[in-house]
């Protein structure tokens, strides 16, 4: 009976033993369960590190934009400085091209020169339709100016030039003539052509 009595009283507290195991281990799961919890809600003392994590990204978010914004700059370039026009001191110009070429012989020569003329004007456009208006009368005199060139004369580096000036003179001669105003200002030549 001795016998019969260690052997309860082992079982019984082998089973106790037991009972306290699987209440431990019940306690540690639950435990353990609420820790990963608040870890993962970022509660009880695991809170700073959530917030400082929230923190650092919405710096980490600020820089990235910071940086966009200055790649942005940088890939457009240098502004532009835009500077004060002075006054204007200018008139305005107004040109008007003579359409068809004019074409003369060289004097005492088997050349032929072929130009085509524009006037510069800073008046208004009565110079403009005086020139349409009178244009065979100019035309004759241009072509009287051009036809007295003889040959030595185109080797002169400033015949360019004194030929506008006698053409111009010339226009201004007719339309004083016929509208009491010449009006034009410059000669240029379209073209110009000795053959």
């Amino acid at each position: 009976m001795a016998e019969e009595e260690l052997e309860d009283d082992t079982n019984k507290k082998s089973s106790f033993l037991k009972y306290i195991l699987i209440g431990l281990a019940t306690l540690l799961v639950v435990l353990l369960t609420v820790v990963a919890t608040m870890y993962f809600l970022g509660a009880g003392p695991f809170e700073n590190k959530t917030a400082d994590a929230e923190r650092l990204v919405e710096q980490l978010e600020m820089d990235a934009e910071e940086a966009r914004k200055k790649a942005e700059e940088l890939a457009r370039g240098p502004q532009k400085q835009t500077l004060d026009s002075p006054e204007l001191t200018r008139f305005e110009s107004t040109y008007m091209e003579i359409e068809r070429p004019m074409v003369a012989n060289i004097v005492n020569s088997r050349k032929v020169m072929q130009i085509k003329v524009a006037i510069m004007t800073h008046y208004d456009d009565r110079v403009v339709a005086n020139m349409e208006k009178h244009a065979p009368a100019i035309r004759s005199e241009v072509l009287d100016v051009i036809r007295k060139v003889d040959e030595r004369q185109l080797n002169d580096p400033n015949f360019r030039g004194r030929l506008a000036s006698e053409i111009k003179i010339s226009m201004n001669a007719v339309l004083e003539k016929y509208e009491d105003f010449g009006g034009v200002e410059e000669v240029l030549f379209t073209e110009f052509v000795v053959q």
